[in-house]
């Protein structure tokens, strides 16, 4: 992944379409960075922010011996957290491959006789989840590679004798291959996260990866597969990355787009041992749902140690956010953002998502016996708490009265009133289920 947040290319042109309708209701999915870098565990970037050589780099390789790497224990993970897909890197910028690849032997099955990607995809089916791949159009271990700015040789003095026999077309041709190798030997995949392109004067653009063709070859071995927008070319989402847009995002002329959020539990894509800042579930939860309220997914990162072992404040983070699922997936699964035609205005202290004819109101903060929310008069046939389905009443001011409730300030006569229990629920962010009658206007869900 890069270092800093990714500003998102446009989207293309091409409607949604069924094959795409899946990632749309899926909203949540796990994310998986494993590799070398989880052996000296400071970071994904390890390599260049050390500076370290291809050849001293290399060592790791013969250190590599994931026996704790278990991809049914992964797969398993993320359906009881309420995922519905999963990615993983079959290849990060340091260039080690977790596949089985006829162009190089710099490979989990030459170092370890494991194809990784084999397992994870294995796993993966057996658990009815979708597959996704991470590959890294970067490679700072390849020959060809030119050196840049992001290159652990970039402050070598011989810096113009090493780049002098290195062709980019000749490692275009190696990128190409092995993504050709990824979409031909492991069945369908659903999802190809392509990481990362950063034009300029001393990057790297599409050109260099001849983006067009690389897409279009997707395209042909997988039509279905869902493609990110890292080529730096329109695909059929954009990335943000490590922030949570401030609202729905929308192309240079305002339309809307598809859009994933990808998140860390701790701020590091691999395994980073002294990085002990993780993000509470709770948290975690909140920009879940903050997310699907703003019509986006969420791709939530873990990185397993360097023998492959899953940390355990990501499995117990995952398996609280699961427990919450398994009572309230319904307002993240095929939900989205509220029909703006409703004209509700978000309570403080609370996130909204729609699916169909259901409104969810999750309570960021717990009222004090009771919640207004205007625009929602008429709109209501029945309200309750979404964990045990008890019911909620609720009441409207009457648009004949008069007095202080609907005087500036006080109640307008179109908010409807929930009366909800002085006794916050125990449950990690309680929601109100509210069915919404049968003219009022619902999100196709």
């Amino acid at each position: 992944m890069p270092p800093s947040s990714h500003t998102p290319a446009p989207q293309a042109d091409a409607p949604v379409t069924d094959t795409l309708a899946w990632f749309d209701e899926a909203r949540f999915g796990l994310f998986v960075h494993f590799g070398l870098y989880a052996i000296p565990a400071r970071h994904e970037w390890v390599m260049t922010r050390e500076k370290h050589s291809p050849e001293d780099y290399e060592r790791y390789a013969d250190l590599f011996d994931p026996d704790r790497f278990d991809a049914r224990q992964i797969a398993r993970t993320a359906r009881e957290a309420g995922m519905r897909y999963a990615v993983l890197t079959t290849k990060h910028h340091e260039g080690f491959c977790l596949f089985d690849s006829a162009l190089t032997d710099y490979t989990s099955q030459h170092a370890c006789g494991r194809d990784l990607v084999r397992e994870f995809v294995d796993a993966l089916r057996e658990e009815g989840l979708r597959v996704g791949f991470y590959h890294s159009v970067i490679d700072w271990h390849h020959p060809d590679f030119p050196i840049d700015h992001l290159h652990p040789l970039r402050d070598r003095e011989d810096i113009d004798e090493l780049n002098r026999g290195r062709d980019i077309a000749r490692y275009r041709d190696y990128l190409h291959g092995q993504v050709r190798e990824l979409l031909t030997g492991y069945g369908q995949i659903d999802y190809l996260f392509f990481d990362f392109t950063y034009p300029g004067p001393h990057g790297k653009g599409p050109q260099d990866w001849d983006s067009e063709r690389l897409l279009a070859t997707v395209r042909e071995l997988q039509p279905g597969c869902v493609v990110n927008d890292r080529l730096g070319i329109p695909a059929d989402l954009v990335t943000p990355e490590q922030y949570q847009p401030a609202e729905p995002m929308r192309d240079d002329s305002g339309r809307p787009v598809r859009w994933e959020a990808c998140q860390t539990t701790n701020g590091s894509w691999g395994y980073d041992r002294d990085n002990l800042e993780f993000k509470s579930p709770d948290l975690l939860l909140r920009m879940l749902v903050d997310t699907v309220g703003k019509g986006g997914n969420m791709l939530l990162n873990i990185g397993p140690d360097g023998r492959g072992g899953l940390r355990r404040e990501d499995t117990d983070a995952l398996a609280t956010i699961g427990e919450w699922m398994d009572l309230h997936g319904r307002t993240i699964h095929s939900a989205g953002p509220v029909d703006p035609a409703l004209g509700i205005q978000a309570p403080p202290g609370t996130l909204l998502t729609q699916r169909g004819d259901r409104l969810y109101i999750h309570l960021t903060a717990w009222p004090m016996s009771h919640l207004h929310v205007r625009g929602l008069a008429g709109a209501v046939r029945f309200a309750r708490l979404l964990h045990d389905g008890s019911e909620i009443a609720f009441s409207t001011i009457d648009p004949e009265q008069k007095g202080s409730h609907t005087t500036v300030g006080g109640i307008s006569a179109d908010t409807v009133t929930f009366t909800v229990p002085i006794m916050r629920p125990e449950v990690l962010l309680p929601v109100i289920e509210v069915l919404l009658t049968e003219d009022s206007t619902p999100v196709a869900g």
